[in-house]
């Protein structure tokens, strides 16, 4: 059935928690303290399903459950396929792990000069603040060791990867990430963010959070200030199907967007979620509204026991061609796989290029029709005529010149 949505509404309100005073609801802290980590409130407010059930008595050992208030109101609790309630509850799936898949699967710690720091491109970094996020993916990247379930004991060194970022003048970007880097104290973030700001050779900061999405609670005044102070700071938000873009996050992008933080979105292509065209538009569209530019659309990652998650690549390409011309360009984003094992991203793109001369490009447009555009030219005289070049003389003469010439 094909995917519907009143366009005019935004999703709003305390939901389940009707009984909490508003101070507390709108107060990060208290949200993230009340998150749901066991199956015991699971249940409380929902009927699991035996799928459900094993996969979050493997989760202890995997990647943890949590839950923020907020975030769980957006389950449909009588859908065991509602596209929310796959990316956050465990799955059995998790358990399996197919022979593709790998635990690092883009080779962050190899290309890891000291803890926390990945410098896989020549001049950007990967900085890793936490190991901690306010929810957790089920699919994701680096869930050897967000949340610590399976020992990594990641223990970030700040002033160690500050100092290498610091020696190293080719680095001229430097991404922070984690698990998520908002989770962090402002007092903390702001040390960060100054310490990268005070070195010449830094040109851009961004940070990679999913916390607009899972606790807009969290995009205070006082962070928004921080952002001010030493902006521009670029941030990617993490979306991936238009029922997360609440009134709540639409506000904290508004709140960002006004402290001069210039936002964009990754999504993750994921079965049962956003792998079809018409719901992957209805997102991009919602993005747009709020200030948000629809930046990358990832092939998932070969992470171990993400394989219930997995889309053909094809069915990629297909979305981005039913985007393609069919909508904004600013609502396209650019499809890539990053590759297995550390080779950076890789544009996938749907093919529009057909044949490529010495004379010319033939290609076809959204809607099937072909086109040619010459890439030599042909000098035309003052009158509008085509010239012809005397190849002895190297002189240029007009064809009513030329003995013999026919009328054109």
């Amino acid at each position: 059935m094909a995917y519907t949505e009143d366009r005019s509404t935004w999703f709003e309100g305390q939901g389940l928690w009707q009984h909490v005073p508003e101070s507390d609801w709108k107060d990060w802290v208290w949200q993230l303290k009340n998150r749901i980590t066991t199956i015991d409130q699971l249940e409380k407010y929902m009927v699991l399903t035996t799928e459900e059930r094993r996969g979050i008595a493997f989760a202890g050992s995997k990647l943890a459950l949590a839950i923020t208030p907020y975030f769980f109101n957006l389950i449909d609790r009588n859908d065991p396929n509602c596209p929310i309630r796959l990316q956050l509850i465990p799955r059995e799936g998790e358990s399996i792990t197919s022979q593709e898949e790998m635990l690092d699967s883009l080779g962050e710690d190899e290309h890891s000069p000291v803890p926390g720091l990945v410098h896989r491109y020549p001049d950007r970094v990967l900085f890793l603040v936490t190991d901690r996020c306010a929810s957790y993916c089920r699919y994701c990247t680096r869930s050897r060791l967000v949340s610590n379930a399976q020992d990594y004991n990641f223990h970030p060194e700040y002033e160690q990867g500050l100092r290498y970022i610091e020696s190293h003048p080719e680095i001229r970007d430097v991404l922070l990430s984690g698990g998520d880097p908002l989770l962090l104290s402002d007092k903390k973030l702001e040390h960060l963010i100054s310490r990268l700001r005070a070195i010449k050779h830094v040109e851009f900061i961004r940070i990679g959070s999913r916390i607009p999405v899972f606790l807009p609670q969290r995009i205070t005044p006082a962070l928004c200030e921080i952002f001010k102070k030493y902006g521009p700071i670029w941030m990617s938000i993490h979306v991936n199907h238009p029922k997360e873009a609440t009134a709540e996050l639409k506000d904290a992008c508004e709140r960002l967007s006004f402290a001069g933080v210039p936002l964009g979105n990754q999504s993750v292509l994921l079965r049962g979620v956003n792998d079809d065209a018409e719901v992957m538009k209805a997102l991009v569209h919602r993005l747009l509204r709020m200030r948000v530019r629809p930046y990358y659309l990832y092939q998932m990652d070969l992470i171990t026991g993400g394989s219930h998650f997995k889309v053909d690549v094809r069915k990629g390409i297909e979305i981005i061609q039913a985007l393609r011309g069919h909508t904004t360009g600013y609502a396209v984003p650019q499809y890539v796989i990053d590759a297995p094992g550390g080779g950076g991203k890789v544009p996938v793109n749907p093919e529009y290029v057909e044949k490529i001369t010495d004379e010319e490009i033939v290609f076809h447009n959204y809607e099937g029709r072909q086109f040619r555009y010459p890439l030599k030219s042909t000098p035309v005289a003052a009158a509008g005529e085509p010239i012809r070049v005397n190849a002895k003389a190297g002189a240029a003469v007009a064809h009513d010149d030329v003995a013999g010439a026919c009328d054109i």
